[in-house]
């Protein structure tokens, strides 16, 4: 059984390779302008399904970069905050040392130390209602607008705030005025304790002073314990947003391998196309050589 090649045929079969070698070169073309080799997912559906897959794990990762910057935020509100706390607590137990020694001081001197420290007072109220982003950092998860009453009392809402900084991994960027200042009440905590020594410095009360100095000391302590907690979850949040910076960063690497054209292996690559269509131009022209009697047939 034999079979009879025409130069239609043949005609035909040369136009489909040379399509098919054009449209090779329109694809290498196509990457290199684009400098993409994924322009479509029909280009390659296996890795264009890994591309997506990595896509949705650079942007947990880049949430979890976002959450560790607010977290860092926060947590470097409290510590700035604690210090300049500690500074006027420590200001204010110094003044209520010298108020102590009731008999060198006479009642204008005693007032003008009560007065100082009552505005020291003040000024720790309104450190206590510091906020970040418009949050009251001490106030827990309160939707107000300030964690301290003016009369020293609490005003937040007792919950922690929290960050997501990796999977799995929550740590807590606020701090509980009540953990750290005292009670919710207005007798116990340290705004009453610093209330209570300005009343007795003035009254010039020497034994209820050293009383409220002591007082002052233990807040003091419970201030710094504070600060070395939040440095801890600093740490922490550092940690984290390191790891998923570098995360990031590496399925970028990842994504980057699979979707983007290597430009030099591309421009050989056209180049070898390029020599190839004319190659084929040039045979085609050779074999293909019709005459009249061809197109009778």
């Amino acid at each position: 059984m034999s079979f009879r090649v025409t130069q239609r045929m043949m005609t035909a079969d040369s136009l489909d390779a040379l399509q098919r070698g054009l449209a090779r070169s329109a694809k290498v073309q196509e990457q290199l302008s684009t400098g993409r080799i994924l322009n479509r997912p029909s280009d390659n559906p296996t890795d264009a399904t890994a591309a997506m897959r990595l896509r949705g794990a650079i942007a947990d990762s880049e949430q979890f970069v976002r959450n560790a910057e607010n977290g860092m935020g926060w947590l470097g509100q409290v510590d700035s905050t604690l210090q300049q706390m500690t500074n006027q607590t420590r200001k204010a137990r110094e003044l209520g040392l010298t108020g102590a020694n009731d008999g060198a001081m006479g009642p204008a001197a005693r007032d003008a130390l009560a007065v100082e420290i009552e505005e020291i007072r003040e000024g720790l109220i309104a450190a206590a209602n510091s906020k970040y982003l418009d949050r009251p950092i001490f106030g827990g998860i309160t939707a107000g607008d300030y964690a301290y009453n003016p009369d020293g009392s609490f005003a937040g809402v007792a919950g922690e705030v929290t960050r997501k900084v990796a999977p799995g991994v929550s740590v807590r960027v606020d701090t509980l005025g009540t953990e750290i200042f005292g009670s919710p009440g207005t007798t116990d905590n340290l705004f009453a304790d610093l209330a209570d020594l300005a009343t007795n410095v003035r009254l010039g009360n020497s034994v209820a002073v050293r009383a409220g100095i002591n007082a002052l000391g233990a807040r003091m302590e419970a201030i710094t314990a504070g600060l070395s907690d939040v440095g801890s979850r600093m740490n922490r949040v550092e940690s984290a947003h390191a790891a998923a910076t570098a995360a990031a960063e590496e399925l970028k690497t990842n994504v980057s391998t699979i979707e983007n054209t290597d430009l030099a292996k591309a421009a050989v690559d056209l180049q070898l196309q390029e020599v190839a269509y004319q190659a084929a131009l040039a045979a085609t022209a050779r074999v293909l050589q019709p005459s009249l009697l061809d197109f009778l047939r």
